[in-house]
């Protein structure tokens, strides 16, 4: 009795190794393997992002690079990544066809952001990032900057009511504080 089980595992192992020897034999892909409703990740993009300076085109290091895909006109999260001490930084998760928000915050610069279609395989974006500039005023008349001269004050002048004087008389040694400047 022994003998016939001993024999019967034989042939039973003999055909399950024969079986596989078929199926690899027949080159049969992963998806068989994975189950019905698996699909295979649609193709995607390397895409290489430079990041240096305006005015001597040095690499900044430790940037942020963020990612923020885009379905439509919806924001569909994001992926951050940082620079590398040559202003690199390097993304392949991104789908062919897509449309990506890159958008760069590097401290001491001016935060950019642009959008890419992401059309090709290989994709290399080279960002020079400016120092920040004067901050806009509604105040300044802007029309006149581009003749070169200094923009004139356009705001009315205020005129501030007059300080209220101490009881005390002041102290001739103590600091007195400055009056109060339109500008």
């Amino acid at each position: 009795m022994l003998r016939r089980s001993h024999y019967a595992l034989r042939v039973f192992v003999a055909g399950l190794g024969l079986a596989t020897l078929l199926l690899a034999a027949s080159g049969q892909d992963d998806t068989a393997k994975r189950g019905r409703k698996y699909k295979t990740p649609p193709p995607t993009a390397r895409i290489e992002v430079t990041i240096v300076r305006d005015t001597n085109g040095k690499p900044i290091e430790n940037a942020a690079v963020v990612f923020h895909p885009m379905v439509g006109e919806k924001d569909e999260g994001n992926m951050e990544l940082k620079t590398n001490e040559d202003g690199k930084t390097v993304i392949d998760v991104l789908p062919l066809g897509d449309t990506v928000r890159l958008q760069v915050i590097a401290h001491g610069f001016q935060t950019y952001g642009e959008d890419y279609k992401i059309d090709k395989s290989e994709m290399a974006i080279d960002i020079r990032m400016k120092r920040p500039g004067e901050q806009y005023s509604i105040y300044k008349s802007h029309d006149s900057a581009a003749s070169g001269s200094k923009p004139a004050d356009t705001a009315p002048a205020k005129t501030a009511p007059p300080a209220a004087t101490p009881a005390k008389p002041a102290d001739s040694t103590a600091p007195q504080p400055n009056p109060p400047q339109n500008n």
